[in-house]
C-alpha cells in the first residue's frame, strides 16, 4: 500500500469501503438476496426459498446458459486468433499503417453495440452470405465486439517484448515461423490468456446486439434474463443473473490459473 502511516491506512480503508459498498458490492448483494426471496415489500426481502434456482438451472434457462457458454467460447477463440494475427501484423507496419489498423479494430467499440448488431443484420440477411436466423450471426456479432480487446491486449504486450530473444533465435538460424511459435507466442501467453478471459466475460454479458440477432433456437442467457424480468418474474431473473455471474467468475478463475502458470514459465 502506498500509504504508510496508520491513520492514513485507516482513512484509505474507510474511503474504499464507503465507495466500494454502495457502488459495487451493494447492487450485487441485492441481486443475491432477491434470488432467495419470496417477496420484497420493505427495506429487506421477506421469505426464503431455493425454488428460483431450480428454475434457473433447468429447462430453458439451462439451455440458455449452454448457448451463452458456446457463444462466448467460440467468439473468444475467434477474437483471439484474429486479434493476435492483426497485432503481429501491425507490429511489422510503419506508424501510419499501425494507426489505420488500430482505428479499424477499435471502431466496433467506438459505436454502440446495437449499431454493430444492426450492421451485421443488414449485411448478412441476403445472399451470398446468409446468416440471419442462424446461431452463426450471433457468434459473428460477439466476435466483432470483443476482437478489439484481444487486439489491444496483444498489441500492448508485443510493444513490451524484449527483441533480444527473437534476435538471438534468428542469429542461431531459426526460421521466422519457428521464432513465432517457439519464442514469441510463448512470451505472449500471459497476455493471450488475459485477453481470452476479457473477451469471454464481455461476450457472456452482451445483450444489445444479441437482442437484434438471436434466432428462437439460440437464446443466450442475458436475453433469457431480460425476458424473465420483463414478464415480472424478478426473483427468478435474479437467480438466473447469479448463475450467470457465478459461471463467468468460475471460468475467469480457471483462466487466471492458466495465466499464472504461463507467467511463471
Amino acid at each position: 500500500m502506498l500509504v504508510h502511516s496508520r491513520k492514513g491506512k485507516w482513512a484509505a480503508w474507510v474511503a474504499f469501503l464507503v465507495l466500494f459498498l454502495p457502488l459495487f458490492a451493494l447492487p450485487l448483494l441485492v441481486i443475491v438476496a432477491a434470488s432467495f426471496a419470496t417477496s420484497w415489500s420493505s427495506a429487506f426481502p421477506t421469505g426464503f426459498t431455493g425454488g428460483h434456482y431450480r428454475a434457473a438451472t433447468s429447462g430453458a434457462s439451462l439451455q440458455a446458459l449452454t448457448t451463452s457458454l458456446v457463444t462466448a467460447v467460440s467468439a473468444s477463440v475467434l477474437a483471439l486468433l484474429i486479434g493476435t494475427w492483426a497485432a503481429l501484423a501491425a507490429a511489422a507496419l510503419k506508424k501510419g499503417g499501425r494507426r489505420v489498423l488500430d482505428a479499424l479494430f477499435m471502431l466496433p467499440v467506438a459505436v454502440p453495440s446495437v449499431v454493430v448488431g444492426l450492421a451485421v443484420l443488414v449485411a448478412f440477411s441476403k445472399p451470398p452470405v446468409l446468416l440471419n436466423g442462424t446461431r452463426w450471426i450471433v457468434i459473428l456479432a460477439h466476435t466483432i465486439l470483443v476482437t478489439a480487446f484481444a487486439y489491444q491486449s496483444v498489441s500492448a504486450a508485443i510493444v513490451r517484448l524484449d527483441p533480444a530473444y527473437e534476435q538471438a533465435a534468428a542469429s542461431l538460424g531459426a526460421r521466422p515461423s519457428y521464432v513465432l511459435w517457439k519464442v514469441k507466442l510463448p512470451l505472449l501467453l500471459p497476455s493471450l490468456n488475459a485477453a481470452a478471459g476479457l473477451c469471454f466475460a464481455l461476450s457472456m454479458g452482451e445483450l444489445s446486439a444479441t437482442m437484434m440477432l438471436y434466432p428462437p433456437d439460440w437464446l443466450p442467457l442475458p436475453v433469457q434474463i431480460y425476458s424473465t424480468t420483463d414478464r415480472g418474474s424478478l426473483f427468478t431473473g435474479s437467480a438466473i443473473s447469479v448463475v450467470l455471474m457465478a459461471t463467468t467468475l468460475l471460468v475467469l478463475l480457471l483462466v487466471s490459473r492458466i495465466r499464472t502458470k504461463a507467467s511463471y514459465r
